[in-house]
């Protein structure tokens, strides 16, 4: 069973009738390499050492007034029979001392280990973030989340629990023995032989009845991870259930093995109840060793009576620290391996964060915002030529006249039968500046006035995942500074790969990819990326704040930059329309709002950051349409003069690229523009059809 099936089965064994847990039984981890896990663990403790050293002492003194108080009590009963001379009540006040400080160190023991478990804890937690921080995405592709999650909590909460608990029972099992072995073959080593003999017993009793306990509590386990999963399916994939009516299906297979775990759980309860009786019964065997043979010392003046009192009490103080260290010492090789499975991933190489920095040149020219305003809204209403004319009194288009109530600095409208645009401002220079009053309305580019060069080139990349299956073959590609490429393809072509490799997710295995001169590989990832927006398919939020979340990428950027962001990816009404705007709390990685609002938000995101170069993946496949096309017009603007990689499985998404990339099986099958990978028809022509035309796939 997985470490996350196991995860879910702890907890979900809890406060289950017939599924009491039983730790003291459960079955060890065992680590492979124990003795450097321990000194790793060591070093750990070190870093606490005045903690350790105070806890040692504190169980030190307490088994030693553990140890000593039944003498006194020995002591009081002699005095009282009249074996001994003393001041009995001087005798007893001494015996309280000594059971108080007992329990007062017991109280510290207790707080000084709590406390010292969560420094220990909390500083290996906080390495073992630290560390998946730094590693590379490529660790956690291949590896389970939910096994890495494991190791931060249930691996990590193993270790808490034996540094608070088992360690101090450890060290005070261990030094009561010894001192109780010590001072029964002081007062008479005859009848702590004899004693022992329960020991024996115990220990016996002890390893056959766990044996068992192990047995069905595996399988419990095992039936619980099962009955774990069938409940997941069924509420997950609930609709589906009900729609095929396998309800009594469902439900038949659920009983079964509720049964069976039940059955198992039962046998489990039988054995691990059955061991407080047969301790005590062992117990009770003892103290009549103890009384039987005491009394018979004791008439022969081997031992007063109080020395038989004093035995009963060292007998039991015997035996249960026995039974302690069994139950500690498997709960200490489950925290070895748990830890060895922690460092495991501590130990994993880091993303190599060194390199240049990346040098981009500021381009010199300007973007034409009223120009790319008026060329969308055309090109949207699908006329080849469109003239927008601002005079003191009139704008004029080719196909229909429009009048202005208002001009030259003030608010207007211009209305004609397409709908009403809101003419904000019109300047002497003729500038205009406009805003979305319709959904056909374009809006202007609030970008910066001039971009950076940036410009792309794949130089005959290979790369595979795993050595000897190329995924891309001899990719070799130049998106030139401020244009937009789109690459498509039919699903696993390569066009994601082609991402991952941009973005140094991963890292080629021969050729170059370069951003103007500068190699990729010679590039520091945290400022390549600093330089990159990406908005993938899979939109990743986080349980934070909406204006949190618009600031992940640039946690410089203003109320301004923010509204500016929001208004460019047409998310501002759905902005507004949130409980409390931008400081709604998106709850479970935004799962309080729909699938298309979140990817709304993640390409404000983007936007937000306002990169240089821009790289969408399928950034628009969770939204409807009506949206899909009011975030194309936005993106249009925003990828003017800016470096753009578009992914896309719709087509239609991508008809104004400058130029279109077709990928199969890791190469480039032909490029071109729409027109001219229509005209070729090819694999692009197939695509398109398949898409419009009906073709079957």
């Amino acid at each position: 069973m997985s470490d996350e099936n196991k995860t879910r089965s702890s907890a979900s064994g809890q406060g289950i009738p017939g599924h009491t847990r039983h730790d003291r039984f459960a079955e060890a981890e065992h680590a492979e390499n124990v003795g450097a896990t321990l000194k790793r663990i060591i070093a750990y403790f070190v870093k606490e050492k005045a903690m350790v050293i105070a806890m040692l002492a504190v169980v030190l003194f307490g088994t030693l007034c553990g140890v000593y108080a039944p003498s006194l009590q020995s002591n009081a009963i002699d005095i009282i029979a009249g074996e001994r001379d003393g001041v009995l009540l001087s005798t007893v006040l001494f015996m309280l001392t000594v059971y108080l400080l007992y329990s007062l160190c017991s109280l510290l023991q207790s707080l000084i280990s709590a406390k010292l478990s969560q420094n220990i804890v909390g500083r290996m937690r906080n390495d073992f973030f630290g560390k998946v921080m730094d590693l590379p995405v490529s660790y956690l592709d291949q590896h389970s989340h939910g096994d890495v999650m494991s190791r931060m909590t249930n691996d990590i909460e193993n270790i808490s629990t034996t540094v608070s608990q088992s360690l101090p029972s450890l060290f005070s099992g261990v030094m009561t023995i010894i001192g109780t072995a010590a001072i029964m073959l002081w007062y008479c080593w005859q009848l702590a032989l004899l004693s022992c003999a329960t020991v024996i017993l115990t220990v016996i009793a002890t390893k056959v009845l766990s044996k068992q306990v192990r047995r069905f509590s595996r399988r419990r386990q095992e039936l619980l991870g099962d009955l774990n999963g069938t409940v997941e399916e069924m509420i997950s994939g609930y609709r589906t259930v009900v729609a095929y009516n396998h309800q009594d299906i469902t439900t038949e297979h659920f009983c079964e093995t509720a049964d069976a775990m039940t059955k198992a759980g039962i046998r489990t309860d039988i054995f691990s109840g059955v061991m407080g009786p047969i301790m005590n019964c062992i117990g009770n065997i003892g103290f009549v060793i103890i009384a039987a043979f005491g009394g018979y010392f004791s008439i022969h003046g081997m031992i007063s009576v109080g020395v038989i009192s004093a035995f009963i009490v060292y007998a039991k103080q015997f035996s249960r620290p026995i039974n302690e260290i069994a139950q500690v010492y498997g709960q200490l090789q489950t925290a070895i391996a748990g830890a060895e499975r922690v460092f495991v991933v501590m130990d994993e190489e880091d993303e190599d964060p060194s390199g240049e920095e990346l040098k981009l040149e500021i381009e010199a020219a300007e973007i034409k915002q009223e120009t790319a305003a008026t060329e969308e809204y055309e090109s949207r209403k699908k006329k080849n030529a469109t003239e927008i004319q601002v005079s003191e009194r009139k704008i004029t288009d080719n196909e229909s006249p429009v009048s202005v109530q208002k001009t030259s600095g003030t608010e207007g409208q211009i209305s004609d039968t397409e709908g009403q645009v809101s003419v904000r401002k019109v300047s002497d220079a003729g500038k205009l500046t406009m805003e979305e009053e319709t959904d056909h309305a374009p809006v202007q580019y609030e970008g910066k006035p001039v971009r950076a060069k940036a410009t792309v080139t794949f130089d005959h990349v290979y790369f595979s995942y795993e050595p000897g299956y190329p995924v891309i073959r001899d990719f070799s590609l130049t998106v030139p500074s401020g244009k937009k490429v789109a690459l498509v393809g039919a699903t696993g072509s390569g066009k994601t790969t082609v991402v991952n490799l941009m973005m140094r997710f991963y890292d080629i295995d021969s050729g170059a990819i370069r951003i103007n001169d500068q190699n990729l590989k010679d590039i520091a990832r945290a400022s390549l990326r600093k330089n990159v927006a990406i908005v993938l398919q899979d939109t990743v939020l986080f349980s934070n704040t909406v204006r949190s979340n618009l600031k992940y990428g640039n946690e410089n950027a203003t109320d301004e930059d923010l509204a500016r962001a929001v208004r460019m990816s047409r998310c501002e009404e759905m902005i507004r329309m949130l409980p409390q705007g931008y400081e709604t709390v998106l709850t479970g990685s935004g799962e309080n709002i729909s699938q298309g609002q979140r990817q709304l938000l993640a390409i404000a995101r983007a936007f937000v950051m306002d990169p240089e170069i821009l790289i969408l993946d399928e950034a628009t496949s969770n939204v409807d349409t009506r949206t899909e096309k009011a975030i194309q017009d936005a993106m249009q603007l925003v990828m003017q003069n800016r470096t753009s990689i578009v992914i896309a499985h719709r087509l239609s998404t991508i008809r104004d690229s400058d130029v279109i990339v077709v990928m199969d099986h890791g190469e480039i099958a032909e490029s071109g523009s729409h027109e001219e990978l229509l005209a070729k028809k090819g694999k692009y022509y197939e695509l398109y059809m398949t898409q419009y035309a009906g073709i079957a796939t």
